[in-house]
């Protein structure tokens, strides 16, 4: 092979190779924007977090239909984003809702760390009041005051007394792992919820001054 050839070969195999890197790039842009045919858990929360603040009032069904895309512009429009009725990174972002990747889409281990939580915080409460305690986990994942993994959230210090008191390590309720399941895709009875207490045991009375949201069984869900 000459040296002329050998230049062509290498400009050739640099040019493929900054080919394969646009296609790639332009796919992971793909797959952080969510538009009119998506469908899926984080599209329900897009809806619901949509729905929580006024500007959805379809229903909650993983469908990004025309409701959606209607409600995403008047979001956008009302938050000085581009007013294009995608979701995607920054209106994601404003929306509070990690950008490129979802949350809720369960790996086997976080469902079973998920599951664990809400069997330790929640056994023997109403079904919905279960999901809602899950649902405040993820929505911390989500809250720039957290912790942004699951993990994360669930083991920061001094955030869930179950950890200390021994009740993490009981055997885990069956009707847990559904509720985990459900808060992974998207259903949250809490209304948003980054908080929630028993008021007749909460010691803490900065607690108290948290805005409610809902109360559930015996729980108090606040913002």
């Amino acid at each position: 092979m000459t040296c002329r050839e050998k230049r062509l070969a290498l400009a050739l195999a640099v040019l493929f190779a900054f080919n394969i890197a646009f296609i790639l790039a332009a796919e992971r842009a793909e797959a952080a924007s969510y538009k009119r045919g998506s469908t899926g858990s984080t599209v329900r929360q897009i809806q619901q977090r949509l729905s929580d603040w006024g500007y959805y009032q379809g229903e909650i069904d993983g469908i990004y239909g025309s409701r959606t895309e209607k409600a995403v512009k008047l979001f956008q429009q009302k938050n000085g984003l581009a007013v294009d009725g995608k979701a995607g990174r920054e209106t994601l972002a404003a929306l509070g809702l990690p950008a490129g990747s979802d949350v809720r889409n369960a790996t086997g281990g976080d469902l079973e760390l998920l599951a664990r939580l809400i069997s330790a915080e929640a056994r023997g409460e109403v079904y919905e009041g279960q999901v809602a305690v899950g649902a405040v986990v993820l929505n911390r994942v989500a809250h720039p005051s957290f912790p942004n993994t699951l993990s994360g959230v669930i083991y920061q210090r001094g955030a869930f007394s179950c950890l200390n008191d021994g009740q993490f390590d009981q055997p885990v309720a069956q009707s847990a792992y559904q509720a985990a399941r459900d808060a992974m895709n998207g259903y949250d009875p809490s209304g948003g919820a980054i908080y929630y207490f028993n008021p007749a045991t909460a010691t803490s009375k900065w607690i108290w001054s948290r805005p409610l949201l809902v109360t559930i069984g015996r729980h108090r869900f606040c913002s």
